[in-house]
């Protein structure tokens, strides 16, 4: 009988999946992640882990299979959050749930489960599993979309190794999240009406600036607003003496200066800030909202600009360094020189957009056939031939 160990969250997602390994004869054991318990940093007064942590003990017992807790707080704060102060200090916006997963979900506890004596992990992960027979016998695993279009997660897993991959499972891959409450309905689960968790990977409900305030200190600067009409490069090139000259123009970062707009308010520290984000900026009186178009974290300046539309929000291509390409499918990784037609997104639940990858040394550019808005420097660009997952890289 296959051991499985199935990283119980206390949501209801997880619990199904324990519940389908259940039913399908494995040796299921469930293990919960306690992932903060950082004082000096205090997320919020509430305390949702304790109450998600009683609810996988409950729901480990309703299913009959053995339940532990295991400590992570120090990988998470090294691994998770240190980075994420890190590079909010320099100005990036991090993704800390591909992070979590590829660090600490699919890392840490699965070394944690194999000392365990486990085959396999599993969570509760809406994307699937494929398998590939290669000519030598060998597997190929693949990554792809779950079925239900509305919850698809195969992204927050774009860092996801072939090694990691051999020793996972997604048993609700192929079931929408209606059909999953059903299940945990049916089988009178605690979690069955459970509201999903939002916030940080495992943290639990969290303000982002105030988080950010107990480590990266405030620190006063303006807010310039760019009108529509200021070129978000301040040169301008029409002809390019190659495709390369042309991407490498369009993916750089846009530059401004105070300058290019008027100053209309004050921020507490632009490192608190992200491309395309509306709410915080407190400046009232414009006909249109004003969304943060650029951030200039060595002169702690906000450049905004007015309603959604605004061009300052929209570029076309841009750049993964080489150290930050990740290829799930290392075996349809480009070489130099080379380029493929793939569909991608930069962020969770946007819809696929077409683009190409051409592979330079030193990295890739991803071209998108559409402008896109606020490519955002630290966020995770993933890629797809239909829908499998083939690789990702850091925004640079």
């Amino acid at each position: 009988m296959k051991k499985v160990v199935v990283g119980l969250s206390g949501g209801v997602d997880s619990s199904v999946a324990a519940y389908l390994l259940k039913e399908k004869g494995y040796d299921v054991i469930g293990l919960f992640m306690k992932n903060w318990h950082d004082d000096s940093v205090t997320i919020s007064e509430e305390c949702p882990w304790l109450e998600d942590s009683n609810d996988a003990l409950i729901v480990a017992e309703k299913l009959g299979i053995p339940f532990q807790t295991v400590d992570l707080s120090k990988e998470y704060k090294e691994r998770i959050v240190d980075y994420m102060f890190r590079e909010y200090e320099k100005g990036r916006t991090p993704n800390p749930d591909v992070l979590c997963n590829r660090e600490i979900k699919f890392d840490v506890f699965l070394k944690i489960a194999l000392q365990l004596g486990a085959d396999y992990v599993a969570t509760g992960h809406y994307c699937r599993k494929g398998v590939l027979e290669n000519s030598d016998g060998s597997e190929t695993f693949q990554l792809l979309a779950g079925v239900d279009d509305n919850k698809d997660q195969s992204y927050f897993l774009c860092q996801l190794s072939q090694e990691q991959l051999a020793k996972t499972l997604f048993p609700i891959g192929e079931l929408t999240k209606p059909e999953v409450r059903k299940i945990a309905a049916s089988k009178s689960l605690v979690t069955a009406d459970k509201k999903d968790s939002q916030g940080l990977c495992f943290i639990g409900k969290v303000r982002l600036p105030d988080f950010l305030q107990q480590k990266l200190k405030p620190k006063k600067g303006v807010i310039v607003e760019v009108p529509s009409n200021v070129s978000q490069y301040n040169r301008h090139q029409s002809r390019f003496e190659s495709k390369k000259a042309e991407l490498a123009y369009y993916s750089e970062k846009p530059e401004y200066e105070i300058t290019d707009g008027k100053i209309v308010g004050e921020h507490q520290g632009a490192h608190y800030f992200t491309k395309g984000q509306r709410k915080g900026l407190d400046v009232g009186g414009t006909k249109e909202p004003l969304f943060v178009i650029e951030t200039d974290v060595e002169k702690n300046v906000i450049y905004t600009g007015q309603g959604k539309s605004h061009p300052g929000l929209y570029r076309r291509t841009l750049f993964v360094n080489e150290e930050e390409v990740h290829w799930v499918r290392p075996d349809l990784a480009l070489k130099v020189d080379e380029k493929m037609q793939v569909l991608a997104r930069i962020r969770y639940r946007q819809p696929l957009e077409r683009a190409t990858l051409y592979k330079i040394d030193g990295g890739l550019y991803v071209d998108f056939e559409n402008k896109q808005s606020a490519i955002t420097e630290g966020q995770f660009v993933a890629w797809y031939i239909g829908d499998e997952l083939i690789g990702s890289g850091v925004i640079s």
